[in-house]
C-alpha cells in the first residue's frame, strides 16, 4: 500500500527491532523508546546526503544528552564508493557512530567495525518478496536468458547487444533494449521484467555504475541464474585489506552459483552450454540457486543481529 509511512516491529535473536520508514519519516523524530538506533541511510548523491547529514546531526545530539546509547548505519553508499563525507562520523575518525555496514566494495571494509551489506532487491520499485512455487522450480523456460535495461553509449552494454545479435542468440533470449533509464517502471514494463525472470534461464547483468546491482538479487529470486560481468567499474571501490576479489566481494565470498564473466565476448559459449542442458540439469540448478539465496539472506540477517547484539548489548550475551 501506498503510504507516507510504514512501521513495524519484529523479535529477532535476544533484540526486539522496531522500525519505521517513509516520506513522512523526518529528522528530529524517533517513534519508539529506543537505547539503540541503526540509521538506513542514503548517500548516492548531494541531496540525500544532506538530508542523512540531518539525521546523524540529530543522533548525535540524542547521545550527546544520553537519550540513545549507541548508533550504528546502514549506508546505501555511492555507487564509486565515495563516501567521505560520513568519515568524521564515525567512531574510528572521533564520532560517534559505532558500526558501518555499506553497500558496494568498498575498500573500508574491516570486518571490525565496518561490513559490506548487500544491495539486495528494489524495494523502492515495490519488487516483491518471491516465494519459489513447483512450476517455477521445474517448468522449462521459454527463454535460455533474458536483458530489459538501458543500453548506455559506449558502454559494454553495446558489445553485449552486438554480441546477441552477431550469432541471432536475440531470437533465444527475451531483449528489450532502451537508450534512457527510467527509475520508475510503469505497470506494464514492471510486469514484462518479472516475467523475463521467470521465464528465462539466464538474466544477463552486465555493469552500470558499479558492477552489483539490483537485477543479480531479482534474478536470484526467480531462480534465473545471473550471468555477471566480472569487471570493475571506475571509481574507488575495490579490495578492502580483507578481501582480494573485488568486484562483488561479498557474494563471491559466500559462494554465490552464478556464472562470471570477463567480456561479453564469451556469452555464446556459455549459450550453447545452455542448449546442450537437459531439464532435469536446469532444475537441480535452480534448486541450488533458489536455496543458496535463501540461505545468504538469513545468514546476512545472522551476521546483523550477531554485530550489533555484541557490539550494543555486551551484558545480555548470558
Amino acid at each position: 500500500m501506498t503510504a507516507q509511512w510504514r512501521e513495524g516491529s519484529i523479535k529477532a535473536g535476544k533484540t526486539l527491532f522496531s522500525f519505521i520508514t517513509g516520506a513522512a519519516v523526518v529528522p528530529g523524530y524517533f517513534s519508539v523508546e529506543a537505547d539503540n538506533v541503526v540509521l538506513v541511510l542514503n548517500g548516492r548523491e548531494e541531496a540525500k546526503i544532506t538530508y542523512a547529514t540531518q539525521w546523524l546531526h540529530y543522533a548525535q545530539t540524542l547521545i550527546q544528552t544520553h537519550k540513545l546509547q549507541h548508533v550504528a548505519v546502514l549506508l546505501l553508499g555511492n555507487e564509486q564508493c565515495n563516501n567521505e563525507w560520513i568519515q568524521p562520523y564515525l567512531k574510528g575518525h572521533g564520532g560517534f557512530v559505532e558500526l558501518l555496514f555499506i553497500i558496494y566494495d568498498s575498500p573500508w571494509v574491516n570486518k571490525d567495525d565496518i561490513f559490506q551489506w548487500p544491495l539486495g532487491v528494489a524495494t523502492y520499485r515495490n519488487f516483491p518478496v518471491v516465494e519459489p512455487t513447483w512450476s517455477m522450480l521445474r517448468t522449462p523456460r521459454s527463454y535460455l536468458c533474458n536483458f530489459l535495461g538501458t543500453v548506455y553509449k559506449n558502454s559494454s552494454r553495446e558489445t553485449l547487444m552486438e554480441v546477441l545479435k552477431q550469432d541471432e542468440l536475440d531470437k533465444l533470449c527475451w531483449i528489450t533494449a532502451r537508450e534512457q533509464w527510467q527509475p520508475q517502471e510503469t505497470n506494464e514494463s514492471f510486469k514484462n521484467y518479472q516475467d523475463a525472470l521467470l521465464q528465462s534461464d539466464l538474466t544477463l547483468c552486465p555493469v552500470g555504475v558499479n558492477t552489483e546491482c539490483y537485477r543479480i538479487y531479482e534474478a536470484c529470486s526467480y531462480g534465473s541464474v545471473p550471468v555477471v560481468e566480472d569487471v570493475m567499474t571506475p571509481g574507488d571501490c575495490g579490495n578492502s585489506s580483507i578481501y582480494h576479489n573485488a568486484p562483488l566481494q561479498l557474494l563471491k565470498t559466500m559462494g554465490a552459483p552464478f556464472i562470471f564473466v570477463k567480456n561479453w565476448k564469451e556469452l555464446p559459449v556459455v549459450l550453447e552450454k545452455e542448449k546442450n542442458m537437459n531439464l532435469q540439469e536446469k532444475i537441480q540448478r535452480r534448486k541450488k540457486l533458489i536455496e543458496w539465496y535463501r540461505h545468504f539472506k538469513a545468514q546476512m540477517k545472522q551476521k546483523f543481529i550477531h554485530i550489533l547484539e555484541n557490539s550494543f548489548l555486551p551484558y545480555e550475551k548470558g
